[in-house]
């Protein structure tokens, strides 16, 4: 059995036509205002992101690290991940 021939290009710009109105609708919204701010601007290029980690970095991460190591030892919790804990940072104590 042979089945009728269905144009498709007509349904596939409709398809476009539809996409197209609902994406292009919300842009109508975003026009261009003025602001009352009486702020002024300041430069952003005063404060750089560190690019290296520092040596405070390293003890924390490795005071951190034995927080957990302690926690897991004391109550067999494994770490999962986004459950840190609160953790207070001694510079002054060394970690070796």
């Amino acid at each position: 059995m042979r089945q009728p021939y269905t144009p498709r290009n007509p349904m596939i710009l409709a398809v476009v036509a539809a996409t197209c109105a609902f994406a292009g609708a919300p842009a109508s919204a975003q026009t261009a205002t003025t602001s009352t701010s009486t702020a002024t601007a300041t430069p952003t290029t005063a404060t750089k992101k560190p690019t290296s980690a520092t040596p405070q970095m390293i003890q924390e991460a490795c005071q951190r690290q034995r927080a957990r190591t302690a926690k897991f030892l004391q109550f067999g919790i494994p770490e999962q991940f986004g459950s840190e804990e609160p953790f207070t940072f001694d510079p002054t104590k060394p970690c070796p």
